[in-house]
Parts: C-alpha cells; structure tokens; sequence
C-alpha cells in the first residue's frame, strides 16, 4: 500500500507537470507512456499530463486511465482513489467542455457560411442594380402634341 509518501510525490509531479512548458510536457507523456504500466501512480500522472495538452483524444486517453486505476481493487491502487475521482470528475468536466467548444466553433463555422451566401447575393443584387442604372435611358414612346389631345371645357 502506498504511503502518504508515495501520494505526496504524486502530487508534487503533477504540481510539476502543471508548470511545464509545452515541450517539456511531450518529453514527459513520451517518459511517462514508456513507464505507464510499472505503478499504478505512473498511470495518474501519465493522465494529468495528457489533460494539459488540451486535446479531446488525450483527454480521452487520461480519462481512461484514471478509470483504469479506479476499477483497480489493489491495496496500491486503493490509496490513489480518491486522487483519481478527482481527476475523474475534471476529466469529464474538461471533455464536455471540450465538446461545447467543438459544437460552438460548428455553430460559427456554419453561421459564417451563411453570412458569406449571403454576402454573395447581395453582391449579385447590387450587380443587377448597377447593370440597370448604368444603362441609357429607354427612348419613351413620342408624345402626343398639346393640341391634339381633348381638352375640357371649364363649366
């Protein structure tokens, strides 16, 4: 059973990890991925550095860890539970946050879509306009002369 040693080193990595530049934090997944299996507490640390990059697919992958060691009945495991719920419970927020985003930035795409059809007809009716105000006036039928026309005759 790990010791309130071996939480207390977990949690100073992840203070660690939340402070590392985007560099050093590949460097650490890729140092993490390779030594993912060896304890249970790799595997916390390896999902909270994922869910720095803020990428849905690791987002994903960390969630899946933490779950991995939530469903972990060991004694080692059992004492890193309470650290992995919560971590749990920011993962899901962080994913449908994530969803959010995704379905906002859909919203947008779609409107800004429609703005340029629209921008596109209204260029096509200023088009017409301008094609019908630059074109010469349209000789009018001759008048009749003044008189010839019936004129009436005041009362």
């Amino acid at each position: 059973m790990p010791t309130s040693g071996t939480l207390q080193q977990v949690l100073a990595q992840t203070d660690l990890t939340l402070r590392m530049a985007p560099a050093e934090l590949a460097k650490e997944i890729a140092r993490l991925n390779e030594a993912e299996d060896a304890a249970t507490e790799n595997s916390l640390l390896l999902a909270m550095a994922l869910a720095q990059t803020r990428q849905p697919v690791d987002t994903a992958r960390a969630l899946g860890l933490v779950q991995r060691v939530l469903g972990n009945q060991a004694a080692a495991a059992q004492a890193l539970h309470p650290l992995a719920r919560l971590l749990e419970a920011r993962l899901l927020q962080q994913r449908r946050l994530e969803d959010q985003l995704e379905r906002q930035a859909q919203q947008l795409r779609d409107a800004q879509r429609r703005n340029e059809q629209l921008n596109e007809r209204l260029e096509a009716v200023r088009a017409i306009e301008r094609s019908l105000t630059t074109r010469p006036p349209v000789p009018a039928a001759p008048a009749s002369a003044p008189a010839s026309s019936p004129q009436r005759s005041a009362p």
